[in-house]
């Protein structure tokens, strides 16, 4: 029988989150899929995304979704291994687009609800600080919180990463 489970990997920044979900992924046969939510606004944001390329190596094919992540996913193959990198990086495109928040977060969960193979899907924790001193910032810090709620109902597994080491949450 296939896997067809949603593992939902969050923490906070530099916590190990994508290393260890590129370590699940690639414990599972090739050909993987490496769907990228970043855009390249900057120098600084090009430098991580050729990092993050040069990492994962041969063996990856990389789709691009900073927006159409539900339809990216909806339109892979059955039963391939999956990792998405990552939702909060998704949501700040949605809120600079100014696009329904909430429709689109709704969606994405009812996809990821039903996951075709293995999925590995990556979130920052944001709601661990001091609260933001701007109404932008503190909307995005509850968007990103609810966001990870739904995923985190939705998915098989939650690993919340600390210092590089994955805590079994659910």
């Amino acid at each position: 029988m296939p896997d067809r489970s949603l593992t939902f990997i969050i923490g906070g920044a530099r916590s190990g989150k994508s290393v260890h979900a590129e370590s699940l992924a690639t414990a599972l046969p090739p050909p993987w899929a490496y769907i990228a939510t970043a855009q390249a606004y900057d120098g600084e944001m090009r430098e991580r995304i050729a990092q993050h390329r040069s990492r994962r190596g041969e063996g990856w094919a990389t789709i691009d979704a900073p927006l159409d992540l539900a339809g990216a996913l909806e339109a892979l193959p059955d039963n391939q291994p999956v990792l998405v990198d990552c939702l909060t990086l998704w949501l700040t495109n949605h809120m600079l687009a100014d696009h329904d928040l909430e429709g689109e977060c709704r969606r994405l969960a009812d996809v990821l609800s039903r996951p075709r193979g293995p999925w590995f899907v990556v979130s920052n924790e944001v709601g661990q600080g001091i609260v933001p001193d701007n109404a932008l910032a503190r909307r995005f810090r509850d968007a990103a919180g609810r966001l990870n709620q739904q995923i985190a109902v939705v998915a098989d597994m939650v690993l919340l990463m600390v210092a590089g080491l994955p805590l079994k949450v659910k």
